[in-house]
């Protein structure tokens, strides 16, 4: 079973910027899609960011503009790139693959915006 273990959250000033990396235990050009979902506090997991095998892209409405993915297969790892930060943006950001059926998750990692 693939791991997939995130770093990179912290505490960040609105407008700041962050980086979130996720490394795979196995190579990523494996993993069909691998994406980002968000759990701000109190509220349900959602998907915010995914890449597809072949580096295609799609992200939520909220972050069009200020996140991008990114992979790079040659390290095994996808990156979650998070600009103009928003207090909003707030939570334990999770990194996903997809193999086959199959949905793994990495620990998550916190990411807390303050004003």
């Amino acid at each position: 079973q693939v791991q997939l273990v995130e770093s990179g959250g912290g505490l960040v000033q609105a407008g700041g910027s962050l980086r979130l990396s996720c490394a795979a235990s196995e190579s990523t050009s494996s993993i069909n899609y691998m994406g980002w979902y968000r759990q701000a506090p109190g509220k349900q997991r959602d998907c915010v960011a995914l890449i597809s095998s072949g580096g295609m892209t799609n992200y939520v409405d909220s972050v069009k503009g200020r996140f991008t993915i990114s992979r790079d297969n040659a390290k095994n790892t996808v990156y979650l790139q998070l600009n103009s930060l928003k207090p909003e943006d707030t939570g334990v950001y999770y990194c996903y693959g997809v193999i086959g059926a199959t949905m793994h998750w990495g620990q998550g990692t916190q990411v807390t915006v303050s004003e």
